[in-house]
């Protein structure tokens, strides 16, 4: 019976092409569901043979490991140049794009609050 491995939702293509590598590079048998034409379903990778799930797992482990020294190694390098992603910096990217979001938050906030205080005027007369 197939096993899961790892699940693909929200996965950056460049590690879910680096596992996809290290499996094949391995040998180990796998198959992979997408999410769906409505993206309800689990996209993931799943091992087809029991006996492989072990050396998948580990496989996997020491990639992720791997992965996570090299991403905070370069996170940390960019940082120290000064060229890390910041909010201010997404804000300046795209200044349009958060004052709509910014304009649609205050008008989600106000419906509400306009809606009960015209509940209580009614009530008080």
């Amino acid at each position: 019976m197939s096993k899961l491995l790892f699940k693909l939702r929200n996965v950056p293509n460049d590690e879910a092409d680096d596992v996809r590598k290290l499996l094949a590079d391995h040998q180990i048998d796998y198959y992979e569901t997408t999410a769906g034409n409505w993206g309800i379903s689990m996209p993931a990778i799943w091992i087809t043979h029991d006996e492989q799930l072990d050396e998948a797992k580990r496989l996997f482990d020491a990639y992720q490991a791997q992965r996570t020294l090299t991403i905070r190694t370069e996170y940390a390098r960019l940082k120290k140049e000064g060229k890390h992603e910041t909010l201010l910096g997404r804000i300046t990217e795209n200044p349009l794009l958060y004052l709509i979001y910014t304009l649609a938050v205050i008008l989600l906030l106000y419906l509400p609050y306009k809606l009960v205080l015209e509940i209580v005027e009614k009530l008080q007369n």
